[in-house]
């Protein structure tokens, strides 16, 4: 499938189909925005689509599966959640542990404080994501013979990766929430993309030759979701 890169989406699908009557946006199984097109509208209209569409499609992506929150979970790497009685409803983190404080009648589910504990594990996330996934990138890279132009790192979509066709490698920091072994698996598909931007049967191959459990790993990786 054709594909193009969106500054804010990153690596955007196009699907072509004559019995499409209109232009439809979608989450492919990948968490990648995915654009169908009737056979007959110019690959432009997907990007203008995206272009004049992005509150919704935030919020779409917004939308997809997130992670639980529970009491005493792990998050990344380092560090832990731990609720505990308080005034007011509060989150803080302190000796890698995000401490959240509830108000009577409050949990974590409870909107208000839904979003702030969210937005501190994103903090967190994106901490430990900085200073351990540039290095386990330029690792892997060098390892395997990849090269790619840059790297970096957000939140802003619901795909775990992707890699624009100048070599930049995009990763969600929320892999910091995977086993190791998941989180190479999804290094090495984004460097695979270096040389194969598809997913047709010589990109797999690609895939293959640097991690032969690759199957494995990606019928695992759909438990998990890259959204916080």
């Amino acid at each position: 499938m054709p594909t193009f890169e969106d500054t804010e989406f990153g690596i955007v699908t196009v699907r072509r189909s004559a019995m499409a009557r209109m232009i439809k946006v979608s989450v492919a199984p990948s968490g990648g925005l995915r654009v169908t097109l009737p056979s007959y509208v110019p690959l432009l209209m997907a990007k203008r689509t995206i272009s004049k569409s992005r509150p919704e499609l935030r919020k779409l992506l917004e939308s997809q599966p997130r992670i639980t929150l529970t009491d005493g979970m792990t998050v990344g790497k380092s560090h832990s959640l731990h609720t505990r009685e308080s005034k007011d409803s509060t989150v803080k983190t302190h000796d890698r542990q995000i401490i959240v404080g509830l108000a009577p009648g409050d949990t974590l589910d409870t909107p208000g404080v839904d979003t702030l504990v969210r937005a501190e594990i994103r903090k967190v996330l994106r901490k430990e994501a900085k200073h351990y996934l540039p290095r386990r990138l330029e690792y892997l890279a060098t390892q395997h013979g990849y090269s790619y132009s840059s790297a970096r790192f957000s939140h802003a979509s619901s795909r775990w990766g992707s890699c624009s066709s100048n070599g930049t490698i995009s990763l969600n920091i929320a892999l910091m929430m995977l086993p190791n072994e998941l989180i190479d698996y999804v290094i090495l598909h984004e460097l695979a993309h270096t040389k194969q931007m598809n997913h047709s049967s010589a990109f797999w191959k690609c895939v293959e030759q640097t991690c032969p459990n690759y199957q494995t790993y990606r019928r695992q990786l759909k438990r998990y979701t890259p959204t916080i």
